[in-house]
């Protein structure tokens, strides 16, 4: 199969187009290069002949019309998308840019493909997605986000994804167009880009700064390894049911504050300090608005009908990503400087 992946080169994406090359899948990454981006994530498969790079941005119809022209995939995974919340509290525009009018203009370039080579039957656009469109849960382990929850995003962020699957499901109902859709929950694991929760408690432990959690801590998230979840994705794209969604989950709920204190003894344990714990440096600081009580993924769905779960557990998970951020510090301080990392953003005054 030869898949066309948007935002390759990006921390979910660039897991994909690695585990697809992998499996002798030809892909073809598309990513634009913003700030998120890294090359050096799919360096690994760079060399392959399975391998293509196209840097375009997904809103320049004319990219992707001679992009489709020219490496004629056989399925699309739609990765490309602004994701830090924070960042859409501060700069909503860039979201609602990437998020929906990108998802737009990838669906346009995938219908006019897919008709003129004659609708095949074969065909896929794959739209990757999260499970903040449904909003937030309540403090009970019994209620969890379902294919059917209603939709009720409460950030620039959410709701500009909410807003891509709609699009999505309405090109399937209006033109046809064969789709599938996955919503997953928060992913962690190698490659991360360090403005996001676990590698900024990572690096901040290793370089002796606060390690800061937003309110209380209590905020429940549902962690899925993003090795764990690329393999879902090539799951739903190659045995998906048209025009359906999947939730893909980790099964693995944890409060942030839960989670740090489990980051904290696994670098105790590699990389111990000269006295005292990681955990001294927890700092709460002030929450962000509209900050959603809890995620948690019911995958039932993909369970049942393409017999998908988690390989490791949140532990285990976290145990190897601490392991490749002390493998990797090339890597990650490459990227320290670049806009915006280290601040806090999305306070909304």
């Amino acid at each position: 199969m030869k898949i066309l992946v948007t935002g390759g080169a990006g921390f979910i994406g660039s897991a994909v187009v690695r585990l697809a090359v992998s499996r002798g899948h030809s892909v073809v990454n598309v990513d634009a290069l913003t700030y998120a981006a890294c090359l050096e994530n799919v360096a690994s498969v760079a060399d392959s002949p399975l391998y293509a790079f196209e840097q375009a941005d997904i809103c320049d119809a004319a990219a992707l019309k001679r992009i489709f022209d020219t490496h004629k995939p056989d399925a699309v995974m739609h990765l490309a998308a602004e994701s830090h919340v924070d960042r859409s509290i501060d700069g909503p525009r860039a979201f609602i840019e990437t998020n929906i009018m990108g998802t737009y203009e990838m669906l346009q370039a995938a219908r006019a493909y897919w008709t003129e080579a004659g609708k095949p039957e074969s065909f896929r656009f794959h739209h990757i997605s999260t499970d903040e469109v449904f909003g937030s849960l309540p403090d009970d382990p019994a209620v969890k986000f379902t294919e059917e929850t209603p939709y009720d995003p409460r950030s620039p962020y959410s709701s500009s994804k909410a807003s891509s699957d709609h699009l999505v499901r309405a090109w399937h109902e209006t033109y046809g167009l064969p789709v599938v859709l996955t919503n997953c929950s928060n992913n962690y694991g190698p490659f991360h880009f360090p403005e996001k929760l676990v590698p900024v408690i990572i690096l901040n432990a290793l370089a002796g700064k606060p390690l800061p959690i937003y309110g209380d801590g209590k905020n429940i998230r549902d962690w899925l390894f993003v090795e764990d979840h690329a393999d879902a994705l090539l799951l739903v794209v190659e045995k998906g049911e048209l025009g359906r969604s999947y939730n893909i989950g980790g099964e693995n709920e944890r409060t942030n504050l839960e989670l740090v204190k489990t980051l904290c003894g696994i670098l105790d344990a590699k990389r111990p300090k000269a006295s005292g714990s990681y955990a001294d440096q927890i700092t709460f600081v002030t929450d962000r608005p509209g900050h959603d009580a809890r995620y948690a993924i019911d995958p039932t769905r993909i369970r049942a009908e393409l017999n998908w779960r988690p390989s490791v557990t949140v532990e285990e998970g976290l145990e190897k990503t601490v392991q490749w951020y002390l493998d990797n510090e090339t890597w990650w301080r490459a990227l320290q400087d670049r806009q915006g990392v280290g601040e806090r953003l999305g306070k909304a005054s």
